[in-house]
């Protein structure tokens, strides 16, 4: 199966994503330094990222909500569960990982929850920055809780409601 990437550039940052050769995306990540070292196998191709591009474009300029795209992340179990959960979180919305834990159907797992959401591949299009503390604070974001902070800021935005974690 070949793989291509290429660096996504935001208002929020320069990301980077992997898709398959059928377009499935593989990997989301909201780190582009180390890029071409992620997957030595997959080649830089601007035009195979294009939809992935042209979707989080729409994105950041608040056309869109929901990103329709064919996930083919790399996980099992218990993770492919949280991801799953994650991906049902709306857009503009924000749980904790406890709730997320009891969608999955076991209600004492966020510590776990966590560590799957922390493993999470495809960031942003599986939106783990929507997932916060149950005392309401940012915590535990790959990105930096300043970036969290923003998407969740633009999200509300978009939405026309008040920044609010438990919006």
């Amino acid at each position: 199966m070949k793989r291509y990437w290429d660096r996504i550039e935001t208002p929020f940052g320069l990301f980077a994503a992997w898709v398959d050769e059928a377009g499935r995306l593989l990997r989301f990540r909201f780190r582009s330094d180390d890029a071409e070292r992620v997957d030595r196998e997959a080649e830089q191709n601007t035009d195979a990222l294009e939809d992935v591009r042209r979707q989080v474009d729409e994105y950041s300029a608040g056309n869109r909500q929901v990103f329709e795209f064919e996930l083919l992340p790399d996980g099992q179990g218990f993770d492919l569960q949280v991801w799953k959960a994650l991906s049902d979180i709306p857009f503009g919305r924000t749980v904790s990982y406890g709730a997320i834990a009891k969608t999955i159907g076991q209600p004492g797992a966020a510590r776990v929850v966590g560590a799957a959401n922390n493993a999470n591949p495809i960031a942003l299009i599986v939106p783990c920055h929507r997932v916060i503390g149950s005392d309401g604070s940012l915590v535990g974001f790959g990105g930096g809780l300043a970036l969290k902070r923003r998407l969740l800021e633009h999200e509300a935005r978009v939405c026309g409601t008040r920044y609010d974690l438990f919006g």
